[in-house]
């Protein structure tokens, strides 16, 4: 997932930044063993925390409130709608990826050119496989409901299909028909990254992506999910070996073959126990494969973790790409354990201490930098207090700091302290400038992203700020934003939404843009219940039935013995069909002519280009062709209502953007320079055609095209 040298991952610390601008990537590669060791004499004391203040985040410039603090990126005064077009900039692009380039797999790191913006591929790193695809499940099972959109169980079935056919050990191995973590660049099966060895597994990410096959399997119901699950499962159980201070239950890294951990590469330690316990716990709970096994190992694990990680704090063993150590610790591990209990406290009797006790180590710890930015905690990766990764303040690592954020969150609407909802709320809002294709944001070593980071990691922890936080979500659209349970499917609709949980017995949260009249689980009524006020926030209710904020619109529904739940109310809006000028894609600076989507509308002819991501706009975009035209029209290929348009302007002084259509009202507004609005016609009727007018508007641009079908 990210990088080392030496002990570190990535290695690029401030010292490294001030003798060398960027590594190439194949002498990274070459030098993955030694480099760490010849910077580790230069290597400069870093402060635990220092203020960052700078002007620019990830190159954008920074958006601050009147106190000095910093506000999201690209729509400052609405939350909603500058989280949201994070992760769904982050899936368009996957999406693009997807259907342009048709891998089968995904690079660990890569590049985009910065005149055509298209995306290039880093061939000289390791491919980080299974930390991928258990991120990228997380990602897809709240993006999904959130959505609606089937696209994106279709893209992850795909992608977890493609490694059970060409990423798992043999069945004859000590260690068999598991997934390995980690694949030499560019290669078309996973074995491991031969510069630590070959033929390895590493039992910690066995458990991690046999929990992302179990929720896929919840998703689909394709068994075979649940056999691939139940196989990680019986091999850490068969491997299992009762751990102390120096050794885990399971070794950081070992040979699939044999399962032996020896040589520097493999290690005997990792603390991050946690997610095969939560593989372990699922299987349990639905009554699947070898319970009685599972039981009795993960009862055995709990054990180790609490006498040794959660009470001396050695958290390391986590990253596929570096070499153990027992002094590189991480956040990953103590912050995936604390949202784990936030969300699961039955099993955990000391959830609240032990959520806080992390949540406050990875900000104080001494082992890597952490920064205030216009007062947003940045995280680092990790380090050892000597070295650290990854890169200088504003580059990089939003995905650790979504991952504190989200704790921070899920810690807020359990107990009500609203100084850890602020903390997450400020560090959620560095991590928006991260979104789309950013010229200042890169990882170590050059301007090459890490794809783990930023389409997958972070973006799943971004969602959960609408779970933790519900009123963070758009207030004028309808979305389900968590649940106990996954989401088989859903369906939204003009002042409805359905959807079915895979469990009969559910927790959901959902803001809608409409006042419900009646929930209906399994066909039967849900009685609404009383909500006691501000110390009721956050809380589900305590037995079958439903809460409703009539003044944010937050719907909060339990059902004990159902499966379908149907909302419907009164109000609301249809939810719109969008043109993202990303889907498909076209290069930049191509004219459009004719339909564009198929079957969607006509461009004309020469009056429209695909313009690169500018701006407020982190993908591909719409412009006029001519810079200093004041008119282009577009036609549906059938009448359709126009909904709107998000329309930045990108020039120096104020324009008018004015929309006609022969069949109703026109509507005109004003942009400030530099302002990006999400602009809504309030249009009712059918429009063959629609025409934008500009005035000063030579640097108006245009994306998410809107509109629905009567």
């Amino acid at each position: 997932m990210d990088r080392t040298s030496g002990t570190i991952r990535g290695l690029h610390e401030v010292a490294a930044a001030e003798l060398i601008a960027w590594v190439p990537a194949i002498a990274v590669v070459l030098g993955v063993l030694f480099f760490g060791s010849m910077l580790a004499a230069q290597q400069k004391p870093f402060p635990v925390t220092s203020v960052v203040d700078e002007p620019s985040i990830a190159g954008r410039p920074v958006n601050l409130d009147a106190q000095g603090k910093l506000l999201p990126w690209p729509m400052p005064e609405n939350i909603g709608y500058s989280y949201s077009s994070h992760f769904l900039t982050q899936w368009t692009i996957l999406w693009d990826q997807y259907n342009r380039q048709r891998l089968p797999y995904f690079y660990c790191c890569f590049d985009f050119d910065r005149a055509t913006f298209e995306l290039a591929p880093d061939e000289h790193w390791a491919n980080s496989t299974g930390y991928l695809r258990a991120m990228m499940q997380g990602f897809v099972e709240r993006l999904y409901p959130y959505t609606g959109d089937d696209r994106t169980v279709t893209f992850l079935e795909s992608f977890v299909d493609y490694e059970l056919e060409n990423g798992l050990t043999p069945e004859s191995y000590a260690w068999a028909l598991v997934p390995y973590a980690s694949a030499n660049p560019g290669a078309k099966r996973y074995t491991g990254w031969s510069q630590l060895g070959e033929d390895y597994i590493e039992p910690h990410v066995v458990g991690e992506d046999g929990y992302g096959y179990l929720r896929l399997y919840e998703v689909t119901g394709n068994t075979k999910y649940l056999r691939a699950a139940i196989h990680c499962a019986d091999a850490l159980v068969k491997n299992y070996k009762a751990g102390d201070a120096d050794h885990s239950p399971w070794p950081v890294r070992l040979t699939a073959r044999d399962g032996k951990a020896e040589g520097k590469a493999m290690g005997p330690y990792s603390a991050n126990v946690i997610e095969p316990i939560m593989l372990f716990d699922e299987l349990i709970r639905l009554g699947q494969g070898d319970v009685a096994g599972y039981v009795r190992v993960r009862a055995a694990c709990w054990e180790w973790f609490q006498k040794y990680p959660l009470a001396n704090n050695v958290w390391v063993g986590y990253f596929e790409d570096t070499t153990p150590s027992m002094d590189n610790m991480n956040q990953v591990i103590p912050l995936e354990f604390a949202r784990y209990i936030l969300l699961h406290p039955e099993k955990d009797l000391q959830w609240r201490e032990h959520a806080r006790q992390l949540i406050e180590w990875v900000k104080t710890t001494p082992k890597w930098p952490k920064y205030i930015v216009h007062g947003a905690t940045v995280t680092t990766e990790q380090g050892d207090g000597v070295h650290f990764c990854c890169n200088a303040p504003n580059q990089c690592c939003d995905s650790h700091t979504s991952r504190l954020a989200a704790v921070e969150a899920f810690y807020f609407a359990k107990t009500d302290d609203v100084t850890y909802r602020d903390a997450a709320f400020r560090s959620y809002n560095w991590v928006t400038y991260f979104q789309g294709l950013s010229r200042g944001a890169h990882a170590p070593f050059s301007n090459q992203w890490w794809f783990t980071d930023e389409f997958a990691d972070g973006p799943r922890r971004m969602m959960d700020a609408f779970w933790a936080v519900p009123e963070w979500a758009p207030a004028d659209e309808s979305h389900l934003l968590g649940s106990s349970s996954v989401i088989t499917k859903i369906r939204y609709g003009k002042g409805s939404v359905t959807y079915s949980t895979f469990d009969p017995q559910s927790w959901d949260v959902l803001r809608l843009d409409f006042v419900p009249e009646f929930v209906t689980a399994d066909g039967k009524q849900l009685a609404r219940r009383k909500n006691s006020g501000s110390n009721d926030r956050g809380k589900d209710p305590d037995r079958a039935g439903f809460t409703f904020d009539d003044s944010t619109r937050v719907l909060r529904i339990r059902h004990d013995d159902a499966r379908d739940i149907d909302i419907q109310g009164k109000g609301g809006n249809a939810p719109p069909q969008y043109v993202s000028f990303d889907d498909p894609h076209i290069s930049a600076g191509t004219v459009l002519k004719g339909q564009y989507p198929s079957g969607a509308i006509d461009w004309g002819t020469g009056q429209w280009r695909i313009n690169v991501p500018e701006g407020a706009f982190g993908t591909f975009n719409l412009a006029f062709v001519d810079p200093e035209a004041t008119t282009a029209e577009f036609r549906f290929y059938w009448p359709r209502i126009f909904v709107g348009v998000d329309v930045y302007n990108g020039g120096a002084s104020e324009a008018t953007v004015t929309f006609r259509s022969p069949e109703t009202r026109e509507i005109s507004f004003i942009v400030k320079p530099g302002q990006l609005r999400r602009v809504r016609t309030e249009w009712r009727e059918l429009s063959s055609s629609v025409t934008f007018e500009l005035k000063n508007g030579e640097g108006v641009r245009f994306d998410n095209l809107a509109y629905v079908r009567e």
